[in-house]
């Protein structure tokens, strides 16, 4: 089986671009082994990409955590899947319209560079409602921000929502250590308030234009980047009045660029590189 392995400021995907035959029933357990870091490839997650016809600019899209569990987007994942279909030669121009669990996303190809992308993609209206997150503390809150969430004999002030998969946003001074933050970022991941589960960003905002953001991401653990994390950061910061309508998100590996303007949805621009392409024993 043909893949193509790529990142996003070091969130790094397997890509399976048309035409590859899969057993669907096994695939929780394909994307486990592939994605295992020490016997598998080792990636973030595994895509499954498809493009039936190269003329109608239209694909779709599947992302699978390492864990093996379907997540239902990633804005990281949705360029490195455009990258690999622009690669490959599977669509004619530079914007192709995505069909996703969460709905349908448009990427765009800015520029390229060898075999590094520059796309902008957007990633859907957030939403704020608990229960469209879903955040369920047996309440019904038109936004959850700021809302005390006690972990480990602490109290943290947290801001959800979701941009098409759930976010739990912490503002901090300081990052904590990292076993702290991992520790946390796993509580609260698998917390009963969230039936979904949840992804977890912890945020330093640096001035009205940046913010710095470390990710748990659900399924996976910690990312060196996220797309969706990144926005859900960015949309937190906004709605806290702390940082203006377009961001720039630093993670462990660079920046992207985040945009929601005014009653509309949210936009991302950043890079996808291509690293490698291999074959993989089929399921």
């Amino acid at each position: 089986m043909r893949f193509s392995k790529l990142h996003s400021l070091g969130n790094d995907f397997l890509v399976i671009c048309p035409n590859e035959e899969l057993d669907m029933t096994r695939i929780g357990d394909f994307a486990r082994r592939i994605c295992e870091r020490h016997t598998g490839v080792g990636a973030d997650g595994l895509l499954l990409v498809a493009q039936d016809d190269p003329a109608r600019n239209e694909g779709s899209f599947r992302i699978f955590n390492a864990d093996g569990t379907e997540a239902e987007i990633s804005g990281n994942g949705l360029r490195c899947a455009m990258a690999c279909l622009v690669h490959h030669q599977k669509v004619q121009g530079t914007r192709v319209v995505f069909q996703t669990p969460a709905g349908s996303r448009t990427c765009e190809v800015i520029e390229v560079k060898g075999t590094l992308y520059e796309i902008r993609n957007d990633m859907g209206m957030p939403r704020l409602r608990s229960s469209d997150i879903p955040f369920d503390d047996g309440q019904s809150l038109e936004r959850v921000i700021d809302y005390p969430m006690p972990i480990n004999q602490k109290v943290y002030d947290i801001t959800c929502l979701s941009v098409g998969n759930p976010h739990c946003d912490i503002f901090v001074d300081r990052f904590p250590a990292r076993i702290e933050w991992h520790q946390i970022g796993r509580e609260i991941e698998s917390h009963p308030f969230f039936p979904n589960r949840t992804n977890v960003e912890f945020i330093r905002v640096l001035n009205r234009g940046e913010i710095d953001v470390l990710f748990w991401e659900r399924g996976v653990g910690e990312t060196l980047s996220s797309g969706s994390g990144s926005s859900a950061a960015a949309v937190a910061a906004i709605l806290k009045g702390l940082t203006d309508r377009k961001v720039k998100v630093w993670t462990s590996m660079g920046a992207l660029t985040v945009e929601w303007p005014p009653d509309d949805q949210v936009y991302q621009t950043g890079p996808a590189e291509i690293v490698f392409e291999g074959e993989y024993p089929a399921i």
